[in-house]
């Protein structure tokens, strides 16, 4: 045997044993998942529901933070840059008219979804019941933008989520629009039980501070009272309307918001020996929250 190159054959021995378990300890990389960047967090749900374990969604607005006042952080306005598509309310959420423009400008390739379009738009609380408007048109001031509130609305906005995702992910068109079907079939159910836990009540009228659910008592034929107009606190005399308007009504119960103030809700809740109790638009778990929402009114109508 040469035993020079004894040592030359130990080597290469050695350096192929050693990429085989470099090879071996090695992950596996699985498909890179899309980013999907949101406004607000109901939206992320929608998006997670659609586009299952192939999306990662980035949410701008805080939990807890208002859509009136939220700045994006350095860390989220630098995420855009990698994101495939960004799905935004479209229904002139403050936040959005803020912000939007200098979103898009820093990654020009993004994809915009205007999930409102196809939604007829309707006014504020405290401007006229009788303007309507189309979800498409840019001038929406004055009008409310807290389109998701309604499950009819969300079945729309999830078809156009999904819609954004076939775009970008063609591939996976099946899968996308397979899991679509499925949430806007919970979305129905979702509709029915709310019909039904709202149903056989004489009085249909509720009060909130923040004008949010516009669109929840249009479906359910619900008459809403908002505390605060315009974006302002409620003057003295408007108070007192308030607290009148709540009696006359047998309201017990004040409806708040986690992004707002309560003082004045408490205020009126004292005079007419009511409650405060929350109710968050923003929460997450979309179909839960609103199940939890139209019980919690419910107690509140009897």
């Amino acid at each position: 045997m040469n035993y020079k190159i004894l040592p030359v054959i130990i080597l290469l021995i050695a350096v192929v044993l050693g990429n085989a378990c470099m090879e071996k300890a090695q992950p596996q990389t699985s498909q890179e998942k899309l980013i999907v960047m949101v406004s607000i967090l109901p939206q992320a749900d929608f998006v997670e529901q659609v586009g299952g374990d192939k999306v990662e969604v980035i949410v701008m607005i805080s939990p807890g933070a208002s859509p009136a006042t939220y700045e994006p952080t350095a860390s989220q306005l630098k995420a855009v840059s990698s994101a495939k598509m960004y799905a935004k309310v479209g229904s002139g959420l403050p936040f959005e008219e803020v912000w939007l423009d200098k979103i898009g400008s820093a990654n020009p390739d993004m994809l915009l979804v205007d999930t409102s379009e196809g939604i007829t738009l309707i006014a504020m609380e405290e401007h006229h019941h009788d303007e309507e408007i189309s979800g498409d048109d840019s001038d929406k001031r004055g009008m409310d933008p807290h389109i998701w509130l309604s499950p009819a609305n969300a079945k729309i906005l999830v078809q156009n989520i999904c819609d954004g995702l076939v775009l970008i992910d063609p591939a996976n068109k099946t899968y996308y629009e397979q899991n679509k079907e499925h949430y806007i079939h919970d979305l129905e159910v979702l509709d029915l039980d709310i019909n039904e836990s709202l149903s056989g009540f004489e009085n249909r009228t509720f009060m909130v501070f923040h004008p949010s659910w516009g669109y929840f008592a249009r479906d359910y034929n619900l008459a809403m009272i908002a505390v605060e107009t315009e974006g302002k606190e409620p003057s003295a005399s408007d108070l007192e309307h308030l607290i009148k308007t709540a009696k006359e009504n047998n309201i017990k119960v004040i409806f708040v918001q986690p992004q707002f103030s309560t003082k004045s809700a408490e205020v009126i809740a004292k005079e007419i020996g009511g409650n405060v109790v929350p109710v968050d638009p923003l929460a997450k778990d979309y179909i839960t929250n609103l199940h939890k929402v139209s019980n919690t009114i419910a107690q509140g109508l009897t």
